[in-house]
């Protein structure tokens, strides 16, 4: 008779090698049915075909597995059952590793203001979008070096405490009507110039955007991926000049107001 597949704590696969095994030969059959090569098998999980043949054996008289002729198995819905209660406990067990173990060791990258060692405690800031690390504890925001950095190089840290003050950045963003409604051709310029002097990056989104900043002569800094480009750039403190077709204009704003970014939009069409 089959295993109940809710006693997961004394079978899992987890605690159990013998288990293991059998939840890698149920999912190969799963992969493979009806037609079964246990050479195959085998080879794929790293063990004998006769380990194989004996571990099938006990598999059917569980009624793990259906056997319909030499070479022929099936996974019985007792056996697809089993294989969703390991794989649920085997997620649990991930998002444990990734939340609770991997989580406490976090290595984030910052910049190197001064020279860094490796074990040394340094205070973080955010400057031009980049985290930055200066030795000492002085700064509301520490954390400690897991590398050594000279003044300028990347330098890994961990064990983070407080909090990095900065404030968000706001994005700025140009409507550029759709070539059917003049595109680029309808813009002023001169408006779109004395807007880039206020921003740190400049982003282009649509053909008609890009039309306008290579009539301007302006060299965007985002040009593809802009939505997620723009809110992370906010997000790190910089001011965004964004020339946005209408067509993309709601991609844009939408991914601002979903992160709480500042923006505003304004009207550069030449009357």
């Amino acid at each position: 008779m089959a295993k109940n597949a809710d006693d997961t704590d004394e079978f899992g696969v987890l605690r159990s090698k013998r288990n293991a095994t059998r939840y890698q030969i149920l999912v190969q059959i799963a992969e493979r049915q009806p037609a079964v090569n246990q050479q195959e098998i085998a080879d794929a999980i790293g063990i004998t075909a006769q380990a194989v043949s004996d571990y099938l054996q006990t598999l059917s008289e569980e009624n793990y597995v259906t056997k319909h002729g030499r070479g022929r198995y099936e996974v019985t819905k007792e056996g697809v059952d089993w294989l969703i209660s390991q794989t649920d406990e085997l997620r649990h067990f991930v998002e444990h590793v990734a939340e609770d173990v991997i989580g406490q060791v976090e290595v984030e990258t910052a910049i190197a203001t001064t020279a860094i060692d490796e074990g040394e405690t340094v205070s973080l800031t955010m400057q031009d979008g980049a985290l930055r690390a200066m030795a000492g504890d002085t700064g509301d925001a520490t954390a400690v070096a897991v590398t050594d950095a000279e003044a300028g190089q990347d330098v890994g840290i961990t064990n983070f405490e407080g909090v990095v003050d900065y404030e968000l950045g706001s994005v700025t963003v140009v409507s550029i009507p759709q070539v059917q409604n003049g595109g680029s051709s309808a813009v002023d310029p001169a408006r779109v110039s004395a807007l880039v002097t206020d921003h740190d990056l400049l982003a282009v989104g649509g053909v008609e955007a890009i039309a306008v900043a290579e009539a301007v002569g302006l060299d965007p800094d985002i040009r593809f991926g802009s939505a997620a480009a723009v809110q992370e750039a906010a997000a790190k403190g910089l001011d965004i000049l964004l020339l946005c077709a209408t067509d993309r204009l709601s991609e844009h704003t939408d991914s601002l107001r979903e992160h709480n970014l500042s923006y505003e939009v304004v009207d550069v069409v030449d009357a």
